[in-house]
């Protein structure tokens, strides 16, 4: 068992950090309903962490209460060793944190690069009286964000789209613009929800080579929401398993898959 500090190096040779986030004894509820029951894991330096459960099990609320969109009654976020306080979620991205979303949240009459351009915004300095003269500072950080931009978009190969309106997408390329958008915040933890759902298998072929290359290439850490077994299984160093918001399973994808709470939950085995 590895403490929180300790690295180790996985079989395919990428190196795995101490724990960078750690979630405490949430518990989460909606008036009466607890979607999330006092479930605690931690996310490790440059790991793909996959969460997985039934629909319903509490899944996109855990993504929420990482990145400030929910406020949980019960519980402590930690990053980076220290508890953090509420935060908004655009506080939360300025610490690093950026998402993507179960049903895509872009701007559909803009285009790829003004799309992908928004994800910058955090990192823009300069008031607004000095962008409307863009003079100076402000054209040179214009500039230095539109260099990072495209780098994103050669990285993920839409080059050929980058002036397109969004809204004229087919729904494969509006996912990779989402993620997109989410690296140009030069992310240390990406989180992902459903970044498959709804692809044919070669969309989700290019998805997973994607992925994979943002964690190696970038060394994001990369914490996911997916339905497919197969991709789980194949990308995640480690799966977190929820069902009716409570924590059922915890391990590297052998250990998930022989553990028979989580056969069960599968299954659709009855709940006492």
């Amino acid at each position: 068992m590895l403490d929180d500090t300790e690295s180790y190096v996985t079989a395919d040779g990428r190196t795995i950090g101490g724990v960078v986030l750690d979630l405490k004894s949430i518990t989460l509820r909606f008036g009466g309903v607890e979607a999330i029951k006092n479930i605690s894991f931690d996310i490790r330096e440059g790991e793909i962490r996959a969460i997985i459960g039934p629909n319903g099990a509490g899944k996109s609320s855990m993504l929420n209460v990482i990145s400030g969109f929910y406020v949980p009654q019960e519980g402590e976020v930690w990053f980076r060793g220290e508890r953090r306080p509420q935060m908004k979620p655009f506080e939360v991205a300025q610490q690093g944190i950026a998402r993507t979303f179960q049903n895509i949240a872009l701007f559909e009459g803009m285009s790829v690069l003004d799309n992908v351009m928004t994800g910058r915004l955090n990192k823009m300095k300069t008031g607004l009286w000095s962008q409307a003269l863009w003079k100076g500072k402000a054209e040179r950080e214009e500039n230095e964000n539109r260099e990072a931009v495209e780098k994103i978009i050669d990285f993920l190969e839409i080059q050929s789209i980058r002036k397109t309106p969004v809204g004229r997408l087919p729904y494969g390329l509006k996912k990779r613009v989402e993620l997109a958008r989410a690296l140009a915040a030069e992310p240390t933890i990406l989180l992902l929800d459903e970044p498959m759902a709804g692809m044919n298998v070669e969309e989700k072929e290019d998805m997973c080579r994607f992925i994979l290359d943002v964690n190696d290439e970038f060394g994001t850490t990369i914490a996911l929401i997916e339905h497919d077994m197969g991709v789980v299984m194949d990308l995640s160093d480690r799966v977190v398993v929820m069902d009716y918001g409570r924590k059922i399973g915890d391990g590297t994808p052998d250990e998930v898959r022989n553990n028979q709470d989580v056969i069960d939950a599968y299954l659709g085995v009855s709940h006492d």
